[in-house]
């Protein structure tokens, strides 16, 4: 259920002590300290300290019921925390939410949509409550931004016949009928197809590529490992982590990976000597590396008359990265 904007918490100057000792001017958003609490005590939010660099495409990931929603929420000004800042381009939200939303473009918990018009009239109306869109120009905008997200074959169509794929679409092409140095996306892949989710792929990569930053919520690390150069990880309503993607998942171990046709003798060898976790999959065996040298280990598989046909330590993916930040399983492709 929404909840109507409330007073702003006293605004304070933030200073270091964010992770990476940012001040709050540093980034696209910067938020200290920043905290939801709704009435009967839930805590949504719990002194979130986040940086977004201008020109990132910033992950936000967590999962459901981390309190993503609600920081996107009041970053939009849509709520106000409890206590704590946000700044988004440099101005503090609400207060600033007029000078500061023109320059944003958001699809937050789904489109709002009028079911009995076409998608290019419902469109025409978002534009038209634009106090900066220039109407001389709008019919011409609104076919650039649907066929931007691949809706121009279906632009006549009433909204209430779309799947929940094209609504998506059509949120996203009403996010973007003005240039924004901006653009914040809550769960944008929800509904569409794998065809789908390569375009807004390539959609994003585009828009930050014309330096536009992008701020983008999911549930899907496999869309977040492809697509963002920075990401943060929420668990709980606070934040366990932030910084660039590779940084991240380098942060958490990688897998041993033997490659051999003798499988259970390669096991039970790098069961002796202290792997953990050790797995039979198709033609390898995986396992946490101990903490020793590896070259005992192939040594100890050489010795034990295993053939080794590979051997070394893959890279961990983002998905073991926050596995060993929150011990939580995760969504990877959906």
């Amino acid at each position: 259920m929404r909840e109507a904007p409330a007073r702003e918490p006293e605004q304070t100057d933030a200073g270091e002590g964010a992770p990476g000792g940012s001040h709050a001017g540093d980034g696209v958003i910067a938020t200290r300290g920043l905290t939801k609490r709704y009435r009967g005590g839930q805590l949504a939010v719990d002194g979130l300290d986040l940086t977004v660099p201008a020109g990132s495409v910033f992950g936000f990931l967590g999962p459901n019921g981390s309190g993503k929603t609600t920081t996107i929420r009041m970053l939009m000004g849509l709520i106000a925390p409890t206590s704590g800042t946000a700044r988004v381009l440099g101005q503090p939200m609400p207060r600033a939410a007029r000078a500061v939303l023109p320059q944003v473009g958001a699809l937050i918990e789904g489109p709002a949509l009028y079911g009995f018009l076409s998608g290019r009239d419902n469109l025409l109306r978002y534009d038209a409550a634009d106090p900066t869109a220039d109407p001389r120009t709008r019919r011409a905008r609104v076919a650039a931004a649907l066929d931007r997200v691949g809706l121009a074959a279906a632009a006549g169509k009433k909204a209430r016949a779309y799947s929940l794929g094209m609504k998506q679409r059509l949120g996203l092409a009403a996010a973007l009928l003005q240039p924004r140095r901006l653009l914040v996306l809550d769960e944008p892949t929800n509904g569409l197809d794998p065809q789908g989710m390569r375009e807004i792929r390539t959609l994003v990569r585009e828009l930050a590529a014309d330096g536009t930053t992008v701020f983008l919520s999911s549930h899907l690390l496999d869309e977040i490992e492809q697509v963002c150069t920075h990401v943060a990880v929420m668990a709980r309503g606070r934040l366990l982590t932030q910084g660039p993607v590779a940084d991240l998942a380098a942060g958490a171990r990688g897998r041993l990976v033997v490659t051999t046709p003798d499988l259970a003798d390669a096991a039970r060898v790098l069961k002796e000597q202290g792997v953990g976790d050790v797995v039979v999959d198709g033609d390898r065996v995986t396992g946490e590396p101990p903490e020793r040298e590896l070259a005992d280990l192939t040594a100890a598989l050489v010795k034990a008359g295993v053939r080794v046909r590979g051997f070394g330590v893959e890279r961990p993916s983002l998905e073991e990265a926050f596995v060993a930040l929150t011990g939580e399983g995760f969504d990877v492709a959906g």
